[in-house]
């Protein structure tokens, strides 16, 4: 087996779980720099720009440079401006993420024609009149692209429902296939691969979502852990389909389960 020199950690239920950290989880992150292993942030959180989440972090003792994160904005800003260079864009999501798409025509598309439709994390914002308008625009040959199609999420408070169903339905109702721009998506995982600049199976994928975290990550070749301090928990019937390369209970049994490798 190929020794492992990346990590990729996801942040969400495995570093905190609604930004209360995770006991032992910023001496994870200082025991893996000490060791030398090269560290990636991984996350399909939409609500804020990636420099605002670095600081938000940070706020929490949990210290890791802004361009060591991989977010699914930034992903799906680079996106847009590939394929969509000049296009009007309706970005549906929660919460400040104009900083990651600096350079690109954002519109209001409730008033305003879009030509790309992207769906974030919107929560409040998923209205009938919304979806009813980002139908309307699919119609009329809009694009649609999802950061991620995450179906729900632990919080503070226990499950909640993601933006997943919402672009599902849009996708039934336009007859439209969306591009996924986040997890579990593999151009995803290889431009967190090219941050540290790891091969596949040189990393190792922490994550707690069964789906997007280890299902993912297995599909683009790297080896996923699961924790199951997040979404997802051992008894799981999601793990009769698929079979992590370990189970942790919590990140901070990680550098334990390294030394152990």
């Amino acid at each position: 087996m190929q020794t492992i020199r990346g990590v990729l950690l996801d942040i969400d239920g495995v570093l905190h779980v609604s930004m209360q950290p995770i006991a032992g989880a910023a001496e994870t992150l200082q025991a893996l720099e000490q060791w030398g292993y090269s560290l990636c942030l991984v996350t399909n959180t939409t609500t804020m720009s990636r420099a605002v989440l670095a600081r938000r972090l940070q706020d929490i003792g949990l210290s890791i440079e802004e361009k060591r994160i991989v977010t699914a904005p930034v992903a799906t800003a680079n996106y847009v401006q590939q394929h969509f260079a000049g296009k009007r864009c309706w970005v549906l999501t929660r919460g400040d993420t104009g900083a990651d798409f600096a350079g690109i025509e954002l519109v209001n598309g409730l008033q305003e024609k879009a030509d790309v439709v992207v769906i974030g994390g919107a929560e409040e914002l998923l209205t009938y009149e919304a979806m009813n308008r980002a139908f309307r625009l699919l119609m009329d040959g809009a694009a649609l692209l999802a950061m991620h199609t995450n179906m729900y999420w632990r919080t503070k408070d226990g499950l909640q429902l993601d933006s997943g169903p919402f672009v599902r339905a849009l996708e039934i109702a336009s007859g439209k296939q969306a591009v996924v721009l986040g997890k579990p998506s593999g151009d995803f995982f290889a431009q967190a691969l090219n941050t540290i600049g790891v091969y596949a199976n040189e990393a190792v994928m922490v994550g707690d979502d069964i789906e997007n975290d280890i299902k993912g990550a297995q599909r683009a070749g790297i080896r996923g852990i699961l924790v199951v301090t997040g979404k997802h928990r051992a008894d799981s019937p999601l793990l009769e389909q698929v079979k992590p390369y370990a189970i942790l209970d919590s990140v901070k049994d990680l550098p334990g389960w390294l030394k152990g490798k």
